[in-house]
């Protein structure tokens, strides 16, 4: 065989290819597709899998099945999808946590964030509001510190757990600021704002979601909150941003990943279901926006890009905690 032969024949070859991934996609999906939730029912980010799947399996004519692993810090749902076979029937949809804190918080992972999974869409911000007991005498975040500074030590905040997220953005304020207030952690968001509610602790983080009715009806201050703008629901409390405090990471994300090396008409296949969802207007209204929650709905290159970018950042926020799990 020539040179030209072998040339034509690798050509060939190729095309066969190209047509059996598209065939693949096209055919895709032919069974129930199940999305890996590393978080306990009930919690947000369970409600929108489960949203976004019901939606999903009407659109693609197939059951889509939630499957909630908690446990771990979520190790152990996101190593079972980095194990799965790469064909679009086990999909993920997980946090900050799993994906760019984790990797700075164990010397040693079950998975690897980068090589492991294929990044679909980042779904949502969700921008977490810096909650206070109201038997603290401060009304605003100046008012706080000024409190903190004068007391040191006297204050708490609760987070669910060394390295997550209300953990790094306190400790991130408290760098920055030059307080003094005590970490106390627990088990879960179902803890710490009735902790904070009771006086157990007088301050912590959480999402407007679960929180709004307690700041309406005075059992909670909500100070500040993370993102770039206020919240719909809230509009008169500012962000750290406008407030000076820019690196507070006072929000999370909630992201879909299928395991690496799935076929990419799958995955762009998925985006532009999902994508379609999130946009939805009756959708964004009903289950974003009354919700608190931000919609991103971005690209795989852009959730790619903006993975490598929240990873360093959260980097920092970890050495700065000292947060470290063995």
């Amino acid at each position: 065989m020539n040179g030209l032969q072998a040339a034509a024949v690798a050509l060939l070859l190729s095309l066969g290819g190209v047509g059996c991934a598209n065939a693949q996609a096209q055919a895709y999906p032919s069974k129930p597709i199940r999305i890996v939730v590393p978080y306990g029912a009930g919690g947000g980010i369970d409600v929108i899998s489960r949203q976004v799947g019901e939606r999903l399996s009407q659109r693609l004519g197939q059951p889509v099945l939630i499957d909630n692993r908690p446990g771990g810090g979520t190790l152990i749902g996101a190593e079972q999808v980095a194990k799965s076979a790469p064909d679009g029937y086990t999909l993920m949809v997980t946090t900050d946590a799993t994906m760019t804190i984790n990797p700075h918080l164990y010397a040693k992972l079950p998975y690897d964030p980068v090589k492991d999974f294929a990044p679909i869409t980042q779904l949502v911000f969700l921008n977490q509001l810096l909650l206070q007991n109201p038997a603290v005498p401060a009304n605003n975040l100046k008012e706080l510190i000024a409190y903190a500074k004068a007391h040191p030590g006297k204050l708490n905040y609760g987070s669910y757990g060394s390295g997550s997220q209300p953990h790094l953005a306190m400790e991130i304020l408290k760098s920055q600021a030059g307080l003094y207030i005590v970490h106390v952690p627990y088990r879960g968001l179902t803890q710490t704002v009735p902790a904070t509610i009771a006086g157990d602790v007088q301050l912590t983080f959480s999402g407007a979601a679960s929180s709004q009715v307690f700041i309406k009806s005075g059992r909670l201050k909500a100070l500040a909150v993370g993102g770039k703008s206020r919240l719909a629901l809230l509009p008169d409390v500012q962000t750290f941003t406008e407030l000076g405090f820019s690196e507070v990471p006072a929000n999370a994300w909630f992201g879909l990943f299928a395991p690496a090396a799935t076929p990419r008409d799958i995955v762009v296949k998925l985006h532009a279901e999902v994508v379609r969802i999130l946009r939805d207007p009756e959708f964004v209204q009903k289950e974003l926006i009354a919700k608190g929650y931000e919609l991103i709905a971005s690209t795989p290159e852009e959730f790619t890009a903006f993975l490598a970018a929240d990873s360093e950042r959260n980097a920092r926020a970890v050495k700065i905690s000292g947060a470290k799990v063995e």
